[in-house]
């Protein structure tokens, strides 16, 4: 994570929170078997040795020592595939553990099926502190914050699920929502995994033009639905087959709705000018949403320029939204 040279209470609590956030970055991913239906009587992780126990009181042989960082603990990782195993109606379901350090929750694959994150409540006390910092580099911008905290980890998931169907059901891409459900206070979102994707950072520049204007207008038609994202950057946009899928929407307040709209198109712009350029970025934000909302989300420039995971030139951006205004 770059340093952030730039002052002021935000930039430092941005830098305290999210800088310490990598967020789920493809990496090398560990297989595991996790079986539902049998036991060993004298050590869990070494079959092959005592009796075996019925389906009644399974196990799990697996080693999590390389795969868990502190903030699951096995038990409640062997339970979770269990459950994985017995609501899939499978003996088995083989999981891939993504090996990254992700604050927001732990990211595993289900049989190249199902995308599953497990949070747990220093997820969601992370991401309250995240929304803090967030609020207060809205209010810096000239208005009230608009992000919203959650209750607690299964609240996270709940929203994740149900912002993932609403985005559907209007016409945006976004990886199918299975269930979210809890376990020992912990929440576990299922959704579609979607393979051989890229995030839009990993697209070469020849690719990203097409993606950037249908990006756009994916998120131009979540607005005009009342819909907002909160939380566009690269990883949070992944591409299959040139389609740009919207994963990771965070929670905005109703009524902030406005002020998030212009924040997300803020956002996109952030992503876009260092890779197709601020004359070619602002042309494609004026196609998807118009010169009256680009000039609102002109207003949230410098607060995107404070976060680590957005590097852009500002200057440049705004001389051509100017340019396009006047």
């Amino acid at each position: 994570m770059r340093p952030v040279a730039r002052g002021g209470v935000v930039d430092a609590a941005l830098v305290a929170v999210l800088g310490r956030v990598r967020w789920v970055a493809r990496a090398a991913r560990l297989r595991r078997d996790w079986r539902p239906q049998w036991a060993r009587a004298t050590d869990p992780r070494a079959p092959g040795q005592g009796n075996d126990f019925p389906a009644a009181t399974p196990s799990v042989a697996v080693d999590l020592r390389q795969l868990v960082r502190g903030t699951v603990d096995w038990a409640d990782l062997e339970a979770i595939g269990r459950e994985l195993a017995v609501r899939s109606g499978r003996e088995a379901v083989r999981i891939e553990f993504l090996d990254a350090d992700n604050w927001l929750s732990t990211p595993l694959v289900v049989d190249d099926e199902w995308f599953v994150k497990v949070i747990t409540p220093q997820n969601a006390l992370v991401h309250g502190v995240l929304t803090g910092a967030r609020n207060l580099g809205a209010f810096s911008s000239g208005t009230e914050g608009f992000f919203s905290r959650f209750d607690g980890p299964v609240e996270m998931g709940r929203h994740e699920l149900e912002a993932t169907r609403r985005m559907r059901e209007i016409g945006v891409s976004a990886p199918a929502p299975v269930e979210v459900f809890e376990h020992e206070g912990l929440g576990v979102v299922v959704l579609e995994y979607l393979a051989d994707y890229r995030t839009l950072g990993e697209l070469p520049d020849e690719e990203l033009q097409p993606v950037a204007a249908r990006m756009l207008a994916g998120l131009a038609r979540m607005h005009d639905h009342g819909l907002a994202h909160g939380d566009l950057r690269e990883e949070n946009v992944i591409v299959v087959e040139g389609e740009p899928y919207f994963i990771d929407a965070t929670q905005v307040r109703e009524a902030g709705l406005a002020d998030a709209v212009a924040y997300d198109l803020a956002c996109a712009l952030a992503v876009l000018e260092p890779r197709i350029g601020p004359r070619r970025s602002v042309a494609l934000a004026v196609e998807s949403h118009g010169e009256a909302e680009l000039l609102r989300a002109s207003r949230f420039l410098d607060f995107v320029n404070l976060r680590p995971d957005h590097e852009f030139d500002v200057a440049l951006l705004q001389g051509e939204i100017d340019k396009a205004a006047a």
